[in-house]
């Protein structure tokens, strides 16, 4: 009983790992022939999977979110305190560039998502691999609400954290 219990144990810190090394990857926004051509192959592929989880987890906060007509900005901040607000932007990128001929998504979003570098991500001809990170399971006019939202908040976290005081050294004053 004690080699269950403690493959158990070992199992769930591996995904507890796993899970941290998620939330903790920076974007590699490069198309895997790029990454091969340049030996960055594990990043690529960890970002990939980051950025699917993160895909999955804002569709998820908008199910969950949204009532009354309404989806309550929780939402982006669930999403955001998992991947942070680059992954999440990146990933409402790509969506909306896909989705750039739907007239549910605003100008604002569309043109927003056009100044973001997302490339083309096709292997040996297939279809563009970002399609994989694209937010499909939620109402196209939600999507578009959950990207306005997050815009907001990274505009206002990096406002907060461009306002915050640096702090003084202890027994050092500075001089004029």
């Amino acid at each position: 009983m004690d080699m269950l219990r403690k493959t158990v144990e070992t199992r769930a810190d591996d995904i507890l790992r796993e899970a941290a090394a998620l939330r903790s990857a920076p974007v590699y926004p490069y198309p895997r022939d790029y990454a091969v051509e340049n030996d960055e192959l594990d990043k690529y592929l960890l970002s990939r999977k980051a950025s699917i989880a993160c895909k999955e987890a804002i569709e998820q906060a908008i199910g969950e979110h949204y009532a009354d007509n309404r989806l309550d900005t929780a939402a982006v901040q669930q999403v955001a305190d998992a991947f942070g607000y680059d992954r999440t932007l990146y990933v409402l990128a790509v969506t909306v560039k896909h989705k750039d001929g739907d007239g549910r998504i605003s100008q604002s979003n569309k043109q927003w998502a056009a100044s973001m570098p997302v490339f083309e991500n096709k292997t040996d001809g297939s279809a563009d691999q970002n399609v994989f990170l694209v937010v499909d399971k939620a109402h196209p006019g939600l999507t578009d609400l959950f990207v306005r939202e997050a815009r907001k908040a990274q505009a206002r976290e990096k406002e907060q954290a461009r306002q915050k005081p640096t702090p003084k050294r202890k027994g050092k004053e500075a001089h004029p």
